[in-house]
């Protein structure tokens, strides 16, 4: 990065900003692009699941999931970030960073190849915070609702980001100071071998019933490991996920012309996305994170991927929230546990609430979360 990116100065948040925000509250998302999935298709599925790391045949393997009760593929259930801008897009505020910080998801539906998926998405609130990232910061959320092509309610979404000023998060947050010091560490063939056993030993639960009568309160999920991150694995996300400003040539011109915000010169005075903050350092830096970084939906995902193994074909991811706490730059590992904290009854349903946490290699906080799944029962 030279002198002249690291000393660049970007737009404040202004009371003006906050205002014109808080007017649009309850305001249809204004529909800049289109979704990068409106078609649920095969290769849109196996294209998702594949950017997430899961292999599980429900998604993957027509002949496999011919003999399910499906009778055909069916998405994994966070492939609806795919199916919304609004997923990872924001409104307002033009030059200040958007990060991803969260979601909570209601499904009611499987998710059926071939289906064509709508949305509405609208502005529900505006929260201010003070953060040790970048001081003062507001927690911009956006309310979705995902349709079939006959109009029936598959899911539902509350999903949020947090709206920081760059320079703030660069020249005074503190979050990330111990590991600006420190430096990225290098990983060795022991680090490699736990997340190698890991792999090895990953369970999907599949065509086997995951009874709820064999369910105990206190009961443990397998550990799911993901990492170690790299640059490549955050591509693969974004083959699956679409991007929201990845575009080439003209068509990236155009977009910026409309929406010139959007463009951050880089060292060579062109002008990137802010998206580059995946994949470049220098980008990942002016806004206050210790290097390029994973996405944020990328990260849900994973957590609804060590869910929907342990629940199995029978059963179904109901609910699911989760709140990302630091940005996971290349070189880390995550860890995610779950445990069950209740089993219920609603609606004749069999359900059971799971707590969820993922730690990095070094033992930060990279997610919280909990679920409701519904399980099959033996009566």
């Amino acid at each position: 990065m030279t002198d002249s990116t690291a000393q660049e100065s970007f737009p404040v948040i202004t009371d003006e900003m906050v205002a014109d925000m808080r007017a649009r509250i309850g305001d249809p998302m204004p529909d800049h692009f289109e979704p990068w999935i409106t078609e649920v298709t095969r290769d849109a599925i196996r294209h998702y699941a594949h950017g997430v790391g899961d292999d599980n045949p429900l998604w993957c393997d027509p002949d496999y999931a011919r003999g399910t009760k499906f009778g055909d593929v069916i998405a994994p259930p966070s492939i609806l970030f795919a199916c919304t801008q609004a997923g990872g897009s924001v409104t307002g505020m033009p030059g200040i960073h958007a990060m991803w910080a969260g979601c909570e998801f209601t499904w009611h539906h499987p998710i059926r190849r071939n289906t064509a998926i709508s949305n509405k998405a609208y502005l529900k609130d505006l929260i201010e915070h003070q953060t040790r990232f970048a001081g003062r910061a507001f927690q911009q959320i956006h309310h979705i609702d995902f349709f079939d092509e006959k109009g029936v309610l598959l899911a539902e979404m509350d999903n949020w980001m947090f709206r920081t000023e760059r320079d703030a998060a660069r020249e005074s947050g503190t979050k990330y100071d111990s590991l600006k010091k420190k430096g990225r560490r290098k990983l060795t063939d022991a680090d490699l071998k736990r997340v190698h056993d890991l792999y090895d030993a990953e369970e999907i639960r599949g065509a086997t019933p995951r009874y709820w009568e064999d369910v105990a309160e206190g009961e443990a999920l397998p550990t799911m490991a993901k990492g170690p991150m790299t640059v490549t694995g955050f591509i693969a996300y974004v083959q699956g996920w679409g991007g929201l400003y990845i575009r080439s040539n003209k068509l990236y011109y155009k977009q910026v012309k409309r929406l010139p915000a959007l463009g951050i010169k880089d060292e060579w005075g062109i002008p990137d996305c802010p998206e580059a903050v995946h994949w470049r350092d220098d980008f990942a830096t002016m806004v206050g994170a210790p290097g390029a970084y994973d996405y944020g939906p990328e990260r849900a995902s994973w957590m609804s991927h060590m869910l929907t193994n342990w629940i199995g074909d029978d059963g179904f991811l109901r609910k699911m929230k989760c709140a990302v706490r630091r940005h996971n730059p290349v070189g880390d590992i995550l860890f995610f546990d779950g445990r069950v904290t209740r089993k219920f009854e609603e609606d004749g349903r069999k359900l059971v609430e799971i707590s969820v946490q993922a730690l990095t290699d070094t033992g930060e906080e990279s997610l919280n979360g909990s679920a409701v799944a519904e399980l099959p029962s033996k009566g």
